[in-house]
């Protein structure tokens, strides 16, 4: 008989949407095999809105600032407030896997240890668990989903149908942006993309930042997270696509159900892709680490040491190669 746990700590201070989304299989998972359990989740906001409405997250607590140290006294706060059974963790800094571990019956601290260059980042965490007796088999390759309420849902719905109305072909959202300039695709290819989807009638709906002077489609409404996530199933129900980078809207997207097409350059489409349709550009590049992206060269500078005019991998997906895949899939 497998150890039940009645409160279950779940810590994710890594900062980023798609860091969240890749850890949420786990999330359902624990939430699954401890049935009746409290499940508490510690991240970093706007992440934190799209488990606030997820029905088997119990209480959802972030930073109280942005400061430095607020991660660690977010955590030192969530242990006083009550003592886990159980604390999961991928957050590694700050002497943060400590206090979980003084403060926990269990903790897993450590879902980074030992990947393959191979292994999707999220599966690696569901594998490592699994090992330590917290997951069922059965869990090991799940996908993230997320949780999106009816009001979201008809939120996202009436904002799709008044964008697209009755199209030709189904439509397709271009997430332009990236968070870092390592991961964007150039904005010529985007501009070319978009023109090309039009002629063959596809409706191209946007997010992110856009030039006003060159649109490239009907931007969706600014909305929180989890309207957005609504946004993007309706999009979903209609056969489109939601093309774009390594970041968090598009992992969005595929969490919600919409089919995507990942741009992967720096980051290894093998580690980090969606599942869906991801393209690797330069995938052999020689500077490429996919287990330790963050010692990349490019990382924190985008000064890709192959083009000094920008990323290099990135301009290697040309937009004809993305337009079959997008095509294909809508």
């Amino acid at each position: 008989m497998p150890e039940r746990y009645a409160d279950i700590l779940v810590v994710d201070l890594l900062g980023g949407i798609g860091d969240l989304l890749m850890l949420l299989p786990a999330v359902h998972g624990l939430a699954r095999r401890n049935p009746g359990a409290r499940l508490r989740v510690l991240t970093h906001d706007p992440g934190a809105d799209l488990v606030r409405v997820d029905p088997v997250v119990a209480e959802v607590r972030t930073p109280r600032h942005d400061r430095p140290g607020a991660e660690r006294e977010a955590v030192l706060a969530a242990l006083a407030a009550r003592r886990p059974d159980l604390a999961v963790s991928t957050t590694r800094y700050d002497g943060i896997p400590d206090l979980l571990e003084a403060a926990a019956t269990r903790a897993v601290t450590n879902l980074w240890r030992e990947p393959p260059p191979d292994q999707p980042v999220g599966h690696r965490y569901l594998e490592i668990l699994h090992a330590e007796g917290l997951l069922d088999p059965a869990d090991r390759t799940a996908r993230p989903r997320v949780h999106i309420g009816d009001e979201a849902h008809r939120a996202g719905e009436r904002t799709v149908a008044r964008l697209v109305g009755e199209p030709l072909a189904p439509p397709v959202v271009l997430v332009t942006d990236a968070g870092m300039a390592v991961k964007r695709w150039p904005w010529r290819h985007w501009q070319t993309l978009a023109g090309e989807l039009t002629r063959r009638g596809h409706p191209v709906l946007t997010v992110g930042p856009v030039d006003p002077e060159a649109p490239l489609g009907v931007p969706l409404p600014r909305v929180d997270l989890p309207t957005l996530a609504g946004q993007f199933a309706a999009v979903g129900r209609r056969d489109g696509v939601v093309v774009g980078p390594d970041t968090g809207p598009v992992r969005l997207a595929a969490a919600a159900g919409a089919a995507t097409v990942g741009l992967f350059g720096p980051t290894d489409a093998r580690r980090y892709g969606t599942g869906d349709l991801d393209l690797q550009g330069l995938p052999d590049c020689a500077h490429r680490r996919p287990t330790a992206i963050t010692e990349q060269p490019c990382w924190w500078q985008a000064r890709c040491p192959l083009d000094p005019a920008g990323p290099a991998c990135m301009a290697d997906l040309d937009v004809g190669t993305v337009l079959a895949a997008v095509t294909r899939g809508a």
